[in-house]
């Protein structure tokens, strides 16, 4: 793992904001926000650009009338000619080595600097990783936000859990290596591009799916794996070809 030098002090706040709806945001993180000297906004290429549109609309709303700085910086991608552990690490090392060279152009010494992260910063996202990179290490502070899983079970109005049971979170990756965890009756699933429930043979199956949660073009959909599967695919691939981009996740069932 390399580490970037930054060459100053500061203090790093990460900001959860939720699935796409400005009202996802509390009230800890909105006084967050308000008081950055800087936020740092990453671009993931033209086809993401809506979700450089949420952010600076959430920022325009809470900084009105302040002189904070609204940077944004292009987000390098990830090599795909790696393994994905390696290639995931190298990753980290490169967006660190983007956040150092950006902050250290951009923001004074002793300046409080935020990132807007996308969901939770401590639930399958990288910033607390790519933070530790970071050398001197800043002063960290986190602020939760409303994750796609809290957004899913919102929008299909259900509890995730049966009662006295345990659920596991997982990803589309392990759920296509390794099938149905073994022991649980639900599973959360996130990060998956290849709609890796249709590869499962448990009969019985339910899916809750929903993409772009809490946003204005927010779709959900539910049934038997084995009814809705099909469905699901196509709608997903149409909302993708439509909007250059898709974020989704479901809740898988043994019934």
């Amino acid at each position: 793992m390399a580490h970037w030098q930054i060459l100053r002090m500061f203090e790093l706040f990460l900001v959860g904001i939720g699935t796409g709806n400005p009202e996802h945001i509390t009230i800890q993180a909105r006084r967050a926000i308000e008081e950055a000297d800087s936020i740092l906004i990453p671009y993931k290429g033209s086809e993401k650009s809506e979700l450089v549109d949420v952010r600076l609309k959430i920022c325009k709303e809470i900084v009105k009338g302040k002189k904070t700085k609204i940077i944004q910086f292009d987000l390098p991608s990830r090599d795909l000619s790696y393994s994905y552990q390696e290639g995931v690490e190298k990753w980290h090392d490169n967006v660190a080595r983007v956040w150092s060279s950006t902050i250290r152009k951009h923001c004074s010494e002793d300046t409080k600097v935020a990132f807007l992260i996308w969901g939770d910063p401590s639930l399958y996202d990288s910033s607390l990783r790519i933070a530790e990179r970071l050398k001197p290490k800043p002063k960290i502070q986190v602020f939760a936000g409303i994750t796609s899983i809290q957004a899913l079970t919102a929008a299909h109005k259900i509890p995730i859990n049966e009662v006295g049971k345990s659920f596991i979170v997982t990803t589309g990756r392990n759920l296509l290596e390794c099938g149905f965890p073994h022991g649980v009756k639900t599973v959360a699933v996130m990060l998956d591009g290849k709609c890796s429930f249709q590869s499962l043979r448990e009969p019985k199956l339910y899916i809750y799916w929903g993409a772009y949660l809490g946003m204005e073009n927010e779709i959900i959909l539910e049934g038997w794996v084995e009814d809705v599967s099909k469905k699901i695919m196509e709608i997903r691939a149409d909302a993708r070809n439509q909007n250059g981009w898709i974020m989704d996740s479901y809740i898988l069932q043994k019934r």
